[in-house]
Parts: structure tokens; sequence; C-alpha cells
């Protein structure tokens, strides 16, 4: 069991030549407890990105805060706080904050997925 909160955990900052400003917090996962999967929450900065990317496991991500676009095969998905999108394994895509102010989203993966 944990409870805790998002301020006590370390900020991993994602770099990348196809990345802008994004990082993420992993908040629940193995070491937790929750041996198959990983909650993390990742924050994109004003106008920043995460890489465009495909990988071979599905995710599941909700909004926190902020407003943008999910880019999933070629199509871009607006987004605001409440949204929510389930990614499935091998489709392209990127996380795209399009305003002045930070966007905030969960992101859970099975624990292969993480880092």
């Amino acid at each position: 069991m944990i409870v805790s909160h998002e301020s006590k955990i370390d900020y991993i900052q994602m770099i990348a030549d196809n990345v802008k400003g994004a990082g993420m917090k992993k908040l629940v996962g193995p070491d937790e407890g929750w041996e198959s999967h990983v909650m993390r929450q990742v924050n994109l900065e004003p106008r920043g990105y995460s890489p465009k990317h495909q990988h071979d496991w599905p995710h599941i991500n909700y909004v926190l805060n902020g407003e943008g676009i999910i880019h999933i095969d070629g199509v871009d998905h607006p987004v605001t706080q409440g949204s929510y999108a389930y990614i499935p394994a091998g489709k392209m895509h990127q996380f795209v904050n399009l305003t002045d102010e930070e966007m905030k989203f969960i992101c859970i993966v099975p624990k292969e997925g993480h880092l």
C-alpha cells in the first residue's frame, strides 16, 4: 500500500532530439507493489511535446490539466482536462501541449514500457 503526493517524487526530464519540455514522475509501479504496470505523471511545458514514437505495448492516458493534442497514426485528437485515451500497441503517437500553460497527464503502461 502507498499513499503519497506527486511533489515527493523525482522528476525525470526526457532528453532527445525529438522532445521539447517533457518529463515524468513514476508514481506507482513494481517498487510500490503494482507488479505488472507503472502509473506515471507526464508533464509538458508550454508548447512542449513528447517524442513521436511507437512501441509493442498499449497504454492509457488521462489529462489532469492543460490543453493539447494526442497525435495517433496521423490523426490529431484534441484533449483537455478530463480527456482520456487508450492507445493500442504499435500505433505511432505523440503528445503536444498547444498552450502557454503546463499540461499534465497520467500515463499507465505495462512495467516493460517504463523507461
